[in-house]
């Protein structure tokens, strides 16, 4: 039977490139690295190595188990790293990413819970709208919605976002709860985006897609200005359910047309590497996986901007 040992010692010839710089790296007689390698092809019935008093090199069979030997080797020790990082207590800083709106609620919980859990973590939390480059700005990983970009960040994808649409008590006492979509036309809307004089809203109602175009006093690209504007009575917006739901909950703000949403994006949580990802960010990705695997399960999807 064939000895690993003795296919390690041979990736270590090769890389080394002799048997002696290979012995002082093993801190092993060179006789007895000779010796494995001479077992070695004596098992596998090929001469590996073409030895001369000046030089080594590899013969073609040789060439070929050492390409695909060098692979296994790597993965036995990649699995080897795997599972001492698994068997340690995750610990260190963790930088995050995400838009502004979504730490009010979803994200926030899940911070505590992990931080609760995994005692050594520390969390650095970085509040934008901005999509940051995470390797110039020390990020591990990021939150982000709808059609990403084409990349290097690896995106895994957990599950879907949409927006409600909500109005201040006082806005609806003084103008009225719109019926159907095409009402809205008719009212002060506010608008999440450049312009407040129109903007098309898509949404996603019994019948499919409906789409009306809306308009308003007030518009802006942050969607805590868009909050703030609606909770001052200045008309209906589409705001993300993250955002909402406090001001739901309390009664500062109303859904109207309840059976409408905008149509389903995808919340994506995206990281430079998956090669090199640590035991922190790896535990962190999977109760953010785990909670809204939850919240989808009682239909309290959260969504971000």
């Amino acid at each position: 039977m064939i000895d690993l040992n003795d296919i390690a010692i041979f990736a270590r010839v090769i890389e080394a490139g002799s048997f002696t710089a290979a012995a002082r790296l093993m801190a092993m007689p060179k006789t007895t690295v000779s010796r494995r390698v001479a077992a070695l092809e004596r098992e596998l019935g090929v001469r590996l190595l073409q030895r001369t008093t000046r030089s080594l090199g590899l013969t073609d069979a040789g060439r070929l188990y050492y390409e695909e030997a060098s692979q296994a080797l790597r993965r036995i020790e990649e699995a080897n790293i795997r599972l001492a990082e698994a068997r340690a207590e995750p610990a260190g800083t963790i930088r995050i990413s995400a838009p502004v709106g979504f730490v009010s609620h979803f994200l926030a919980d899940t911070i505590f819970d992990f931080m609760a859990t995994y005692e050594k973590s520390r969390v650095e939390l970085r509040l934008t709208d901005e999509k940051l480059n995470l390797i110039d700005n020390g990020i591990d990983l990021a939150f982000r919605t709808g059609t990403l970009e084409d990349s290097t960040l690896i995106a895994r994808r957990l599950g879907p976002t949409y927006r409600l649409l909500c109005a201040s008590p006082a806005y609806l006492a003084r103008a009225g709860t719109p019926a159907t979509p095409t009402d809205l036309a008719t009212h002060q809307c506010v608008i999440a985006g450049p312009s407040a004089a129109q903007a098309l809203w898509v949404l996603q109602g019994e019948k499919g897609g409906e789409s009306v175009t809306v308009s308003g006093r007030f518009a802006a690209n942050e969607m805590q200005a868009v909050m703030a504007a609606t909770l001052a009575g200045y008309g209906i917006a589409q705001l993300p359910y993250g955002i909402a739901f406090a001001g739901i909950a309390d009664g500062r703000l109303q859904r109207v047309l309840e059976n409408y949403t905008t149509p389903a994006g995808g919340l994506h949580v995206v990281y430079p590497s998956s090669k090199h990802l640590s035991p922190l960010v790896r535990a962190f990705i999977a109760l953010a996986e785990q909670r809204l695997h939850e919240a989808g399960a009682r239909n309290v999807l959260p969504t971000v901007a």
